[in-house]
């Protein structure tokens, strides 16, 4: 059995954090069109 390079887990927490900052990005992105859209439809 061998232990995880230190190559390996870098690429595995570098795909995480990717994966965190796409899924923050895209609930932002929602709040942001939801706001947009109440003031162009509550007008």
């Amino acid at each position: 059995m061998t232990a995880p390079s230190h190559n390996q887990d870098t690429a595995q927490r570098r795909r995480g954090v990717l994966r965190t900052v796409w899924v923050v990005g895209a609930i932002a992105l929602a709040i942001y069109v939801a706001f947009i859209l109440s003031g162009v439809l509550n007008a």
